[in-house]
């Protein structure tokens, strides 16, 4: 699984171009592009990147990538990050690792984002990885009722788990805020959902990516299968 997710990283790479400004994601296969990444910018590729997550900044600058911040350059060329779950309209699931916000944005901020992954995580229909909403603390039995409202209006419903950590205390994200896992099965209409949990003040954001995916780079037994958003 991990050579896959590395064969993924190294197909991405090759969309890669001098003086691009980058946005770098966060996760298991996004770590695999970084590294490659790295390697390129030793033999002289110049690129700046835009970390996503704490980790991701810590490897990059590990890996001698130029970096720089979205208050310093408003517009990226391409996002390079995976995905928990992705359906064939490439909508996504992410935000397993939690820097779903830091992603978001990133990803908005850019004129394209190729999402790289292992071909378990192509699904018909999203849901069956839980949904991450990331929550304010304060206030937070209101917004769990808000969010189970939301649930009832897209036909969808599930536990709701408050994220935690390996210590066993509540997981808190690079935001400072908290994290509801929903394990809801299956999402039949994933943009309404979207919608609905975008407008609850206590959610800071969700999960569900749509329309940011441009190309998905799946890598598999059978090799690589790129697929462009319809």
């Amino acid at each position: 699984m991990d050579q896959l997710k590395r064969q993924a990283a190294a197909k991405a790479l090759e969309q890669v171009r001098d003086g691009m400004k980058l946005g770098l994601g966060t996760g298991s296969t996004a770590k695999h592009f970084v590294d490659l990444l790295g390697e390129k910018v030793a033999a002289g590729l110049r690129v700046v990147g835009v970390p996503t997550s704490e980790a991701t900044r810590a490897q990059a600058e590990a890996c001698g990538i130029p970096l720089t911040t979205l208050d310093d350059i408003d517009r990226l060329d391409i996002t390079i990050d995976g995905a928990d779950e992705m359906d064939p309209a490439l909508n996504l699931i992410k935000g397993g690792g939690g820097a779903l916000l830091r992603e978001k944005i990133v990803a908005a901020a850019s004129d394209r984002m190729i999402v790289i992954a292992d071909d378990s995580k192509w699904v018909d229909v999203l849901g069956r990885f839980p949904l991450p909403i990331e929550v304010i603390p304060f206030g937070l039995t209101a917004t769990r009722r808000a969010i189970s409202d939301a649930f009832a209006q897209s036909g969808v419903s599930g536990q709701m788990v408050v994220r935690k950590g390996k210590d066993g205390h509540v997981f808190v994200t690079d935001g400072g805020h908290w994290i509801i896992d929903a394990h809801l099965g299956r999402i039949a209409d994933a943009p309404r959902l979207a919608g609905l949990l975008s407008l609850i003040p206590g959610v800071v954001e969700h999960g569900l990516f749509i329309g940011l995916g441009s190309t998905a780079i799946l890598a598999g037994a059978q090799g690589i299968r790129v697929v462009e958003r319809r």
